[in-house]
């Protein structure tokens, strides 16, 4: 358990750096088809529901690697 949440940290870790320093990197989420975007004149409205999905494939199979089944 020690071990997984050590590299768990190190990933977040590089995630931010990768936030931080390369933003440019991750401007797709919120843009992809799927995601909806309403702005009204007094309100606004925002749901990611493709980027969502992506990211959940993609923890899912990280999750998967590292459990080793």
């Amino acid at each position: 358990m020690s071990k997984l949440l050590i590299i768990f940290g190190l990933l977040l870790a590089a995630i931010g750096l990768v936030l931080e320093y390369y933003p440019w990197l991750v401007n797709w989420f919120g843009r992809l088809p799927g995601d909806i975007s309403y702005k009204g004149e007094n309100s606004s409205f925002f749901m990611p529901i493709t980027s969502m999905i992506v990211i959940s494939i993609v923890l899912s199979l990280v999750f998967r690697f590292f459990s080793g089944k």
